[in-house]
């Protein structure tokens, strides 16, 4: 399955994204209430200039307490960004964030961002692969 695969199954309305110079303490309610778990970080909504995660506030909360709160998305945030295309291939990019250890993944056409999808999304993209997979297997053994 391909990433643009994925991108289609997903019935969200875009990447959330958060402006370079907001603070953790915005961050984290932006993560809250939207129920999700890493903002992208970008002064347009196209340009990724890193991602944040709630382990990157977790950690620093734990590292300094509620002082880090009003400190910028800029201090905290991955500004290496590692990216996938439409046309990469599922079990690449799961191994990419599994490697990686990180679980959201901006999806990026030229410089500009056309989507994020999550380790959720790929796993069950890879789960539904399977699936087909196995139930054409079993048709074949069986003879339908």
């Amino acid at each position: 399955m391909l990433v643009s695969q994925i991108l289609k199954t997903k019935s969200d309305d875009g990447v959330v994204t958060i402006a370079p110079g907001t603070t953790l303490g915005r961050a984290a309610e932006v993560l809250s209430s939207r129920r999700i778990g890493a903002l992208v970080v970008s002064a347009d909504g196209k340009k990724v200039a890193g991602i944040l995660s709630e382990r990157d506030i977790v950690r620093e909360l734990g590292r300094r307490g509620p002082a880090c709160l009003p400190d910028t998305v800029d201090s905290v945030m991955t500004a290496r960004v590692i990216t996938c295309a439409r046309g990469d291939r599922a079990d690449e990019v799961l191994q990419k964030m599994t490697d990686g250890r990180f679980r959201h993944l901006p999806v990026v056409e030229g410089e500009e961002m056309v989507g994020l999808i999550s380790i959720g999304d790929v796993v069950k993209a890879r789960l539904a692969e399977l699936a087909m997979e196995k139930d054409a297997l079993e048709g074949m053994i069986k003879g339908f």
